[in-house]
């Protein structure tokens, strides 16, 4: 048995949300370790830097990660804690996505000072996400509404909404209740209305792929549940070349020893949604994931794919 840590640096974007995920992650690591010194390194990334511009234009959500990549790299770091939604699908050596924690709450949030949920919503009404995934949702079911692209962290889009630059806007309700702001939450969008994201609600932990010691410390952590789930949703995505530019869901549900797999591809105008739907067991999750991904693509999802990912901007 590696003996027990002495030191761990935990990387972390210094946003409010993000240094409350580390902060979580320190705390579970101090109950395994009470005598290791767990400390912050507080980083802001490029993805927090652009805010003129949404995800799917400048590069997608790897943008959170690469800052703090390198401090793993060189060493200023042990570990990195991200959203795991944040978390590209095709991490490469040198790194290791060592640890799915336990999944919180995966569903999106309706947040409004004016309506009860995107059903009350009048014709023109502008709801805000940063979102693909979600606004091609929306624009199918609720085409009389508009949508408009919301960038910033959590405060600064409640700010926003608070200013009356939107009527509406939807954000991760995880996200919201770990910051105590569960009253701002109207209602909560069952995945059924918008399927959530691969690994929505849940928290990754990043370290380098030759740190045998780290990954056994780190080990205790691990959801087996949550990372089942977490590891289909990531084929579906990988075997499509998922990014924020490509509007893609993907989500997986236990039942007992049976895992299920939703997932979509859509128009950005939400003028076409292919969906597609699988069951297997729960040892299966990765082969579900690609299975329900290739039928995706015989269902037509391959052309939408093509002329987003054409479109896509050079990586920042």
């Amino acid at each position: 048995m590696t003996a027990s840590p002495r030191k761990l640096v935990i990387a972390t974007r210094a946003s409010r949300l993000a240094l409350w995920q580390a902060y979580h992650v320190r705390d579970l690591l101090l109950k395994l370790y009470p005598d290791c010194d767990v400390s912050l390194l507080e980083m802001t990334t490029r993805g927090d830097q652009i805010l003129d511009r949404s995800l799917s234009k400048v590069g997608g959500k790897g943008l959170f990660v690469k800052e703090l990549e390198n401090a793993l790299l060189d060493g200023r770091a042990d570990l990195a804690v991200h959203s795991l939604k944040d978390v590209p699908v095709e991490l490469t050596l040198p790194f290791s996505l060592a640890v799915i924690l336990e999944r919180d709450d995966p569903r999106d949030a309706f947040v409004s000072n004016q309506y009860g949920s995107l059903a009350d919503m009048p014709a023109g009404a502008v709801v805000g996400t940063s979102s693909l995934r979600r606004e091609s949702q929306i624009r199918a079911v609720y085409p009389h509404l508009q949508v408009k692209p919301l960038r910033g962290n959590l405060d600064t889009r409640l700010g926003k909404l608070d200013k009356g630059e939107f009527d509406a806007i939807i954000l991760a309700a995880v996200g919201l209740r770990r910051l105590g702001l569960e009253s701002r939450i109207r209602s909560c969008i069952e995945p059924e209305q918008s399927l959530p994201a691969a690994g929505q609600g849940a928290l990754g932990i990043e370290i380098m792929a030759d740190r045998a010691d780290l990954a056994q410390w780190l080990a205790p952590l691990q959801c087996a549940q949550s990372a089942a789930r977490a590891q289909a949703e990531r084929a579906v995505s990988r075997v499509l070349g998922g990014s924020c530019q490509v509007p893609l869901a993907a989500f997986a549900q236990l039942e007992g020893d049976i895992i299920r797999v939703d997932a979509l591809v859509a128009e950005p105008d939400g003028s076409q949604v292919i969906s597609a739907q699988g069951r297997a067991p729960v040892a299966q999750a990765l082969q579900l994931g690609e299975q329900v991904a290739r039928e995706l693509l015989q269902k037509g999802a391959q052309p939408i794919l093509d002329r987003l990912q054409q479109a896509q901007p050079p990586s920042a």
